[in-house]
């Protein structure tokens, strides 16, 4: 299925720029729909503060707040116009909780592009979540770094595999790149052994099912003590140029990953390619 419907969850962060952007790239290539949802809340009060409040800072709050998100929907318009969207495009703003939005109206599209949420940023301004949306969204997550903008996305993939659920679920939702990418590169970072792992040929089933599809593909594996599969996965991106990675996201339970790590966990913190994620 190709995408035909996709969502930019956009916000008030410097990043949202490079993704709205990457995100009117995907639409452009593949022609489709490109909706852009704006979710914001105010600084909450308490009721016995927020009844001091003269009307006249309310009223001020509120025109300060739409006059931004003015500006917001006219920068989009722009970017639509840029790409070559304006009759494929929608902009939606919302008061309320951008996971909690993004999540419902994430169902009704293909795709989600949301950011990685940067390290620093003001805990006071509420963004998206990629972490929650993975399981309350039911879509598939295209999550683009807070750092650096991206010119292009899915023309040389890295996929990474393990034989799980979630990973072929992950390629199972990335075929509409996969399928048109000119190079793709299928890995495995220290392979398991026995009747659920990958075998003596790590790879070579999945890269088979891909090459029925047309994909490019090559197929390769990692065995190290030395590095952790993160790295490993990262520093082949790199070093292949790659400019998307796939993955399947959460093989175990979240708080199993808070305690002990994890892949999903390690690629949420230290991204540095977009990463099509699916749980």
């Amino acid at each position: 299925m190709a995408f035909k419907d996709i969502l930019v969850v956009v916000d008030d962060t410097p990043a949202s720029a490079a993704r709205l952007d990457l995100a009117a790239q995907l639409a452009a290539r593949c022609d489709a729909h490109l909706t852009a949802l704006y979710a914001f809340t105010d600084v909450v009060f308490p009721g016995y503060i927020e009844s001091q409040f003269p009307q006249e800072l309310r009223d001020s709050r509120r025109r300060s707040r739409n006059d931004h998100t003015a500006r917001m929907a006219a920068a989009f318009n722009d970017a639509m116009r840029h790409h070559g969207l304006t009759d494929r495009s929608e902009w939606l703003a919302q008061e309320g909780d951008p996971t909690i939005a993004a999540a419902v109206r994430g169902r009704y599209a293909d795709l989600v592009v949301v950011g990685q949420p940067a390290p620093d940023r003001d805990r006071e301004q509420p963004v998206a979540q990629p972490a929650d949306l993975l399981f309350e969204c039911g879509r598939p997550l295209l999550v683009v770094p807070y750092a650096g903008r991206f010119h292009t996305i899915g023309e040389r993939v890295l996929v990474g595999w393990n034989g799980s659920r979630e990973a072929a679920r992950a390629i199972g939702d990335a075929m509409p790149l996969l399928s048109t990418a000119k190079r793709v590169v299928v890995m495995a970072a220290n392979p398991k052994q026995g009747p659920n792992g990958l075998g003596d040929e790590p790879c070579a089933d999945i890269a088979r099912h891909l090459a029925r599809h047309g994909c490019p593909v090559e197929a390769t594996h990692i065995a190290t003590d030395v590095v952790e599969p993160g790295d490993t996965l990262l520093n082949t991106a790199a070093d292949e140029s790659c400019d998307l990675l796939v993955m399947g996201a959460y093989g175990r339970s979240r708080f199993r990953e808070l305690v002990l790590g994890g892949m999903t966990r390690f690629m949420l913190q230290h991204m540095t390619v977009p990463v099509l994620m699916s749980h």
